[in-house]
């Protein structure tokens, strides 16, 4: 096992115990609004400072970069990068559908991920050249090989909707494609999915390299394929993704390419 993976999973469930431990009792939280739509908790923080301090033991040097609390102190080719809870919105419904996600990156690459589901106790892991794993046990990505009959996961824009327009064009070309479209609302779980082959697919615009950095590591060690919308490698610094199989990744870029605009070529 890589040997940085132990303690970024030792540090998702830290934050996995903190965030079951408030799941029943969300109305008494504080909560507050960080943009349109987007919202973080006392859960959040308190999730966040546990990860960061499992790391921080271990890596003093390493830096950090969180939702809640941005750029950490530290240095150097080794940076974590930290999601506490992706899916606060359904976590603050009591929509059962949120994890904690954990990567790290090594001079630009990825090195080790973690997307952990508390409620399911289902653990995702994947380190570099060493394959991705459900509970310990290997997963790969569905071999199907075409839309034809797919199961395909997305996320609406919800932050950013300059580009409405266009994913509502991606949306109805997938949806007209597809057996299904399902937008759960946790990036890190949808991409975990895909990795396990329970979705064939998924697509996101505006997602934040804390979204999909762990996500995107277990699909490629599961055997699967990762880009941007351009088929490119800049989708931590862009935010959007598109992922399969190498089939089922091709044609979904064929149908979204057409409906790209000038920004989201770029």
């Amino acid at each position: 096992m890589h040997p940085s993976l132990n303690i970024a999973i030792r540090a998702a469930r830290s934050a996995g115990k903190i965030i079951l431990r408030f799941s029943d009792r969300v109305d008494q939280l504080k909560v507050e609004t960080k943009s349109r739509n987007d919202f973080v908790s006392d859960v959040d923080r308190a999730a966040e400072a546990a990860i960061v301090q499992e790391l921080r033991g271990r890596f003093p040097n390493h830096a950090i970069l969180a939702e809640e609390s941005g750029e950490q102190a530290g240095k150097g080719d080794f940076q974590w990068i930290i999601d506490p809870l992706d899916g606060t919105t359904n976590y603050l419904h009591g929509f059962p559908q949120f994890a904690v996600s954990i990567a790290l990156l090594h001079k630009g690459q990825l090195e080790c991920g973690v997307v952990y589901d508390p409620l399911r106790e289902e653990l995702f892991t994947a380190a570099r050249g060493q394959g991705a794993q459900l509970n310990d046990r290997k997963i790969r990505v569905a071999n199907r090989q075409s839309l034809d009959g797919a199961l395909i996961g997305t996320g609406f824009p919800f932050r950013d909707q300059r580009h409405i327009d266009a994913y509502l064009g991606m949306f109805k070309a997938m949806t007209l494609a597809t057996a299904g479209v399902r937008r759960p609302g946790s990036a890190s779980l949808d991409l975990a999915y895909v990795a396990a082959g329970r979705t064939d697919g998924f697509w996101e615009l505006g997602l934040s390299s804390w979204d999909c950095a762990a996500g995107a590591l277990l699909i490629k060690e599961a055997g699967g394929t990762v880009t941007d919308l351009v088929g490119g490698e800049r989708f931590l610094d862009t935010g959007n993704l598109v992922a399969g199989n190498l089939r089922v990744h091709r044609a979904m870029l064929d149908l979204i390419q057409p409906c790209l605009n000038d920004q989201l070529k770029a």
